[in-house]
């Protein structure tokens, strides 16, 4: 079949784009910047917030949109393809949820009211409701052929954010290491690779409708989370310290020094979505632990460059000398 890929060389987008090419498909990207990556697909290179007149009276059998942050991107895509783009898959987020009732919810648990009309700008407090928005937009526009893949955290190669990765490194190195908060606090996580395999299958089945896009099942904590990398990249002597999350707070840290933390925001609770409606149409359901094994062989062949996110060594060795010093 033939695909458009709207943003498809980065992270995410690249792992679709990589999929949609193994499983044989036609595949044309739209993104803004020239690259070597995926030469056995078609590049328009064009940003998508300017003129589309690229796509022309061309037509696809399905549209995948990894990039849409904004409603107005939707609605500018549905205008330039005219009807011509087949299925529209869009990828939105578990950041959409309200704070669930408990764990093992679905698709239907209520999410928060979508984005104000005049809000054009994606921070921490928008993007969720901007992520409604833009489904709410997508069904209206696209109806019947319209797929909202919801994710959570994503994790695998490539990964520019680093949060994921930024754990991986720091077991890897071994030693004392400041584990935040509560281990039992629910996460959940979904490997880029499974990711686009999933997009890949909905739109070749035809499918419609909205799905997360998690894993593992539930209940499935930090604490897990850790003792998986642990189990796969920890040498001899490493050790976790788990260490209050209101003292953590109190002396200054949140979920931007600590990636993948809660930092106290009640809306950990949607880190525990259920999977079923997805495993049931195709989602695979790859281990922590072998991603983490897959992630670090990547990592020895192609170190990161620059620091990532996490406390510095310095930082971290500080915490945890005051916590053990506290009483």
């Amino acid at each position: 079949m033939k695909i458009l890929l709207v943003g498809g060389t980065r992270f995410v987008g690249r792992h679709i784009a990589e999929a949609a090419l193994r499983h044989g498909h036609e595949l044309t990207l739209l993104h803004r910047t020239a690259t070597d990556l995926l030469p056995d697909a078609e590049h328009l290179l064009v940003d998508r917030d300017g003129d589309l007149a690229v796509l022309g009276a061309r037509g696809w059998d399905a549209t995948i949109d990894v990039s849409a942050y904004l409603p107005g991107q939707v609605q500018s895509i549905h205008d330039a393809l005219g009807g011509r783009g087949g299925r529209y898959l869009v990828i939105s987020s578990t950041s959409v949820y309200a704070e669930p009732a408990g764990p093992g919810f679905d698709e239907t648990s209520p999410t928060v009211p979508p984005a104000a009309a005049d809000v054009a700008e994606v921070t921490n407090d928008t993007y969720g409701p901007l992520k409604v928005s833009i489904e709410l937009l997508a069904r209206e526009l696209f109806a019947e052929q319209a797929t909202v893949v919801r994710p959570t955290y994503v994790i695998g190669p490539w990964d520019y954010t680093r949060r994921f990765t930024s754990w991986v490194q720091r077991i890897a190195a071994g030693g004392e290491v400041l584990a935040p908060g509560n281990p039992d606090d629910p996460i959940q996580v979904v490997d880029a690779r499974d990711l686009g395999e999933f997009c890949v299958r909905l739109v070749e089945d035809g499918i419609g409708g909205t799905f997360h896009a998690v894993t593992p099942e539930p209940p499935y904590s930090f604490g897990d989370l850790l003792a998986d990398i642990a189990a796969v990249v920890a040498p001899a002597g490493t050790s976790l310290t788990w260490v209050d999350e209101r003292w953590l707070l109190d002396q200054g840290e949140s979920d931007s020094t600590i990636p993948l933390w809660g930092g106290g925001d009640p809306w950990i609770g949607a880190n525990a979505a259920s999977p079923t409606r997805s495993r049931a149409a195709g989602l695979p359901s790859r281990s922590v632990q072998a991603s983490v094994l897959e992630l670090s062989q990547q990592l020895a062949l192609v170190p990161p460059e620059g620091d990532g996110p996490g406390l510095p060594a310095l930082r971290e060795s500080e915490l945890l000398a005051a916590w053990h010093a506290r009483d």
